[in-house]
């Protein structure tokens, strides 16, 4: 495959071709990477198939790395390493984390990617086993997991990688190839070579940078809440037995309350999940805004029209006596309900953690043999700052309030 990130990808063996063109993965062609952002930046419309192309294709250069600085990794694994990482997004449902733990309440992207995962591996007689076992993290060999998941993944990789390519945001661009060549394997664990240590800085201090400046940008956190408006609105009208448009797979998670119980003891669940995706959700946005129900309908038509609600952020907590006085004169103006203004002014918050100090952290290998911290090896101060959780609260409402 040509990839206008990194060139030629090869594909690695005949079980990853076969995962590829499974109908699972080809969803992934429908689901964009970054939900709503390319309502702020217009070229942000590369998709999850994409990413996670791209992720195994630095997965088989990190083994190969790995290979050629005396760490021992068969065929076999590598192939079930390249097979984790290429799977593991199978489970983001439409618009990737907009909706994420609201279409099935409660369960999130990785616990279905796994369900995906034994329902391939039943279909290929258990040729996926080696891969679910990296996957769960159950390899006695944890490094290989720490490829698919850690805090220095080939999923973090190309993310940061991809998204600054694709958003146009400079301040994203990672030296990928270097912390490529830069990895190695200590104790079981994935570690920076003392020269790479200037490379995971710029990683850390990027990845701060793109959350803020990108997947929390005030204007994508208005859209992809207004977005879960119109889900809930839809969802309360469905309860009442509201006919709603809607194809067959969304029509069910609609009028049928889906949790985790249901996800695990219902194999239709995950039929129909494996159906949606993001055309799914903005065709019956299109449609739901010449529907009778005004308040479905003006939210719908906000996000087709991108009239989105004016957003404030702050490091605080907003006043609810001015929360209460914006509600009520929506109330007003529109003749609903206090209840139904919800639906158009409400608060929440957005938190970012660009480094985190518990379990697995970012190892700099010392020639001596020694490792230490990424945060206390670093001779930039902020480095350990970016391990401080950052919380911002926001309120969005109508302009013409």
């Amino acid at each position: 495959m040509n990839d206008p990130v990194y060139g030629f990808v090869k594909i690695p063996s005949d079980l990853i071709y076969d995962l590829i063109e499974h109908p699972y993965f080809q969803r992934l062609r429908r689901i964009r990477q970054l939900g709503l952002s390319n309502l702020v930046y217009p070229g942000a419309l590369h998709t999850r198939f994409q990413h996670v192309i791209g992720a195994m294709s630095l997965t088989v250069q990190a083994i190969d790395i790995l290979r050629t600085k005396g760490v021992e990794i068969s065929e076999e694994e590598k192939e079930a390493v390249c097979a984790a990482v290429l799977l593991h997004d199978m489970g983001h449902g439409p618009y990737s984390h907009a909706l994420e733990k609201i279409i099935i309440k409660g369960v999130g992207h990785e616990t279905i990617s796994l369900a995906f995962m034994n329902r391939m591996n039943e279909e290929l007689k258990g040729k996926l086993d080696l891969c679910i076992r990296i996957f769960k993290n159950e390899y006695p060999r944890k490094f290989l997991h720490q490829l698919v998941s850690s805090q220095l993944d080939m999923d973090r990789i190309d993310y940061l990688r991809r998204d600054s390519f694709y958003t146009g945001v400079q301040e994203g661009v990672i030296g990928h190839d270097r912390i490529i060549n830069m990895l190695n394997v200590h104790n079981d664990e994935v570690v920076i070579d003392e020269k790479g240590i200037y490379s995971i800085e710029k990683f850390l201090i990027a990845r701060r940078l793109m959350y803020w400046q990108v997947y929390l940008h005030k204007t994508v956190i208005a859209a992809e809440t207004l977005l879960l408006k119109i889900f809930l609105r839809a969802s309360e009208l469905a309860q009442k037995n509201v006919e709603l448009f809607a194809t067959p797979a969304f029509h069910y998670f609609l009028y049928n309350k889906t949790d985790n119980e249901k996800f695990l003891n219902d194999s239709k669940v995950l039929s129909l999940y494996s159906e949606l995706d993001d055309f799914d959700i903005f065709t019956s946005i299109k449609v739901w805004s010449h529907h009778e129900d005004k308040i479905l309908r003006e939210l719908c038509l906000m996000m087709r029209d991108r009239k989105l609600p004016r957003i404030e952020i702050q490091t605080g907590e907003f006043d609810n006596e001015n929360i209460e006085k914006m509600q009520k004169k929506i109330a007003g103006s529109k003749n609903i309900s206090m209840a139904d203004s919800e639906y158009f002014v409400f608060t929440d918050s957005v938190k970012n953690e660009a480094y985190s100090l518990d379990g697995f952290n970012i190892k700099v290998l010392y020639k001596n043999g020694y490792t230490r911290d990424i945060a206390e090896a670093s001779d930039l101060g902020n480095i350990l700052a970016l391990s401080e959780t950052v919380t911002k609260y926001f309120l969005c409402y109508p302009k013409n309030v």
